[in-house]
């Protein structure tokens, strides 16, 4: 079995309890396990019994790592069904989506890596908990993708430019980055996580979603915070000012430029300047464009959105030669279809958002 399924009984009321268990993958997603996470959610939502939902990641190194590419890289590579790689994403969006307007609260315990679709079911949660080991990144310009999952949603919601950044760079942000920028609620520590459970059991749970909201609100602020002190040290904080200047503008290929010409001395931004260096350019203008696009859109929308942008990244070769160079045969020397920002037409963006999608042509029949 992909997941774990677990029903707790508390004073009154259960809690749903749901562990990604694939920790040789780092708990990627995998087809079957979108597949049997929605089932339980859609018979949870339903269900009397259940007042509460909790995710988490088996073993000690993932949250969740993303989507399963490896899975993907077959059907791409034309091995499997061809259909397979939209169904996957609408599948995923989907998922993301129940959980987003999930009738009963829900919390993600991340530890580890939270990565691409991992971080689009964490940013889902209501209450979403971070150990200090954390790492969240959207990295999906290295592999010819793009920040999906909701992404064009929730990076749109950090300060500034930072979501932008994000997107280009793949940045990977630590503990207190999370915290800071609002991408996680608050640090609990690897042992707290099944006292957090036994005191949960304790509760009366009321049935009622926003009674049963605000007792969880409650609780999770009486929990006992680890030392802030002695978190990694924010690297946002450090370089906010740098992404701020080097990242304004309306050009792309300026912020591109001046974001890889900045001298800096640091090895985290040095990082994120070589991802968005060997990065895909068109998956750079779809950030771009994502962003801009989804700042209007409901959250509806924006799966919309993206799952016309995914299907069409799978009709292309970018993602199927990111994945190859990146996971397959691991040269880590990608040839892009297009060798610089500036050198993507606008109308190779452009195809990325047609057809817009409605109630009558959603083929995920987001209600």
């Amino acid at each position: 079995m992909p997941i774990q399924v677990q029903e707790i009984a508390c004073r009154e009321g259960n809690i749903g309890l749901i562990t990604l268990d694939s920790p040789a993958t780092l708990n990627a997603l995998s087809a079957s396990m979108i597949h049997e996470t929605q089932a339980v959610l859609d018979q949870w939502a339903d269900a009397d019994h259940i007042s509460l939902v909790i995710f988490r990641g088996a073993g000690e190194r993932a949250f969740c790592a993303g989507g399963n590419i490896r899975e993907l890289y077959g059907a791409l590579s034309g091995d499997e069904d061809p259909d397979a790689p939209a169904e996957f994403f609408a599948s995923e969006y989907c998922l993301d989506y129940t959980i987003h307007c999930f009738p009963k609260p829900v919390i993600a315990i991340g530890h580890g890596v939270v990565m691409g679709g991992g971080l689009g079911i964490f940013s889902a949660c209501r209450y979403r908990l971070v150990t200090p080991d954390v790492t969240l990144a959207m990295p999906e310009i290295t592999i010819g993708l793009f920040p999906d999952v909701g992404a064009s949603w929730f990076l749109n919601r950090l300060p500034g430019r930072i979501g932008l950044f994000m997107g280009l760079t793949g940045a990977r942000l630590n503990v207190s980055d999370a915290l800071r920028v609002g991408l996680a609620d608050m640090a609990i520590l690897p042992d707290q996580v099944e006292s957090l459970i036994d005191r949960l059991k304790e509760e009366r749970w009321t049935g009622e979603s926003a009674a049963d909201d605000n007792r969880l609100f409650r609780l999770v602020k009486q929990l006992e915070h680890p030392d802030y002190r002695a978190l990694p040290a924010s690297e946002l904080a450090r370089h906010e000012q740098d992404i701020a200047r080097l990242s304004a503008g309306d050009e792309l290929p300026a912020i591109v430029e001046n974001l890889l010409a900045a001298e800096i001395d640091s090895d985290w931004w040095q990082g994120c300047v070589k991802n968005l260096r060997g990065g895909c350019p068109v998956t750079a203008w779809l950030v771009w464009t994502q962003l801009k696009k989804a700042q209007q859109m409901s959250l509806k929308d924006v799966f919309r959105m993206e799952y016309t942008m995914a299907a069409r990244c799978t009709q292309r070769p970018d993602l199927r030669e990111g994945i190859r160079a990146r996971l397959i045969d691991k040269d880590h020397q990608p040839t892009w279809s297009f060798p610089s920002v500036s050198d993507v037409p606008d109308t190779v963006v452009e195809e990325h958002f047609e057809p817009e999608l409605d109630d009558s042509n959603d083929p995920m029949a987001l209600s």
